[in-house]
């Protein structure tokens, strides 16, 4: 039981956008036109449905220790040829969808960052047009996942996703409103070309067998878009901006544990929970209080050897 339509298809790539063919459907990148002030901009095209994809990242700063990442997801009323009736027309905060939406792309996408980038960055897609028929839901998740990968911002590797459908025994990638009608299945996967990262969804009553030939079919085709991904980065992608990344110094976690590791044992088998919060304190005081030692001293004969020299 395999999908109806081919996972292997052919792309093709061009100077400013790339064309890639999963399940019977064209997905378009397009760059270089909109939002050229930001690190990465990427419109993404499938019929009528088209998505705009930014990402930005904000010059290093000193009192960020960890990835300071922002989602927004944005579905207007004009996409789909509407304005809002009432009294009040401007549209107010995300509703419940469009937060959704923003979880599911944040998830595959925020353990994809290079270790010790702490920048902060802002992913913000927008729903331009919707045609009532593709689905933008695992849309959104290719267009920032392809914004991030031809932008400055060190992502390790590309992120790809689809919906998987059943309908009569095959398997749909990315099916059609009208499809998903008649669907059992309803399944939206995100991943790189190694592994799946985020399966989301429900079935109606399908086997383990078939769920994870469903798995295998979504994956097939996430292939197919991460490597077009990866030849469209190699062709106007900029360099990765790693000058940013800040690492522990070489052998830290070590020294830490060497010092840490009996008495936190020691302290774990405690109790009671004010001794062994009193305890905990203790040990991390004593880490800190070693290794700051250890850096004056290391500063010291730094000194001293240049005083030497001169």
């Amino acid at each position: 039981m395999g999908a109806n339509k081919p996972m292997h298809a052919k792309h093709t790539l061009e100077a400013k956008s790339i064309s890639i063919t999963v399940g019977g459907r064209e997905l378009i990148f397009e760059t270089g036109k909109i939002a050229r002030q930001s690190d990465g901009a990427v419109l993404l095209r499938t019929r009528e449905t088209i998505l705009l994809s930014t990402a930005c990242s904000a010059p290093s700063s000193a009192d960020v220790d960890f990835l300071a990442l922002r989602v927004d997801y944005q579905e207007k009323f004009s996409s789909a040829g509407k304005t809002l009736g009432g009294f009040l027309k401007r549209e107010g905060r995300p509703t419940e969808r469009e937060t959704l939406i923003c979880r599911l792309i944040d998830r595959p996408l925020r353990p994809m960052f290079e270790d010790g980038y702490f920048n902060e960055i802002q992913l913000i897609t927008t729903v331009l047009s919707y045609d009532g028929i593709h689905s933008p839901d695992p849309l959104a998740i290719c267009g920032a996942s392809a914004a991030l990968v031809i932008s400055s911002i060190p992502l390790i590797k590309p992120v790809g996703a689809v919906r998987v459908g059943m309908i009569d025994g095959n398997f749909i990638i990315n099916p059609t409103n009208e499809e998903q009608t008649s669907s059992i299945l309803d399944l939206i996967l995100a991943g790189t070309e190694d592994a799946i990262l985020m399966i989301e969804g429900y079935c109606d009553f399908l086997t383990e067998d078939q769920i994870m030939e469903a798995i295998e079919a979504g994956h097939e085709a996430i292939k197919t878009i991460c490597q077009g991904l990866s030849d469209w980065q190699l062709i106007l992608g900029k360099e990765k901006n790693r000058k940013d990344l800040r690492l522990p110094p070489v052998g830290l976690f070590e020294k830490v544990d060497a010092i840490m590791k009996e008495p936190l044992q020691e302290a774990i088998r405690i109790s009671e929970k004010t001794l062994r919060e009193a305890a905990l304190d203790l040990i991390n005081q004593k880490v800190t209080e070693t290794l700051t030692t250890e850096v004056e001293e290391d500063r010291k004969s730094t000194r001293l050897n240049s005083s030497h020299d001169r």
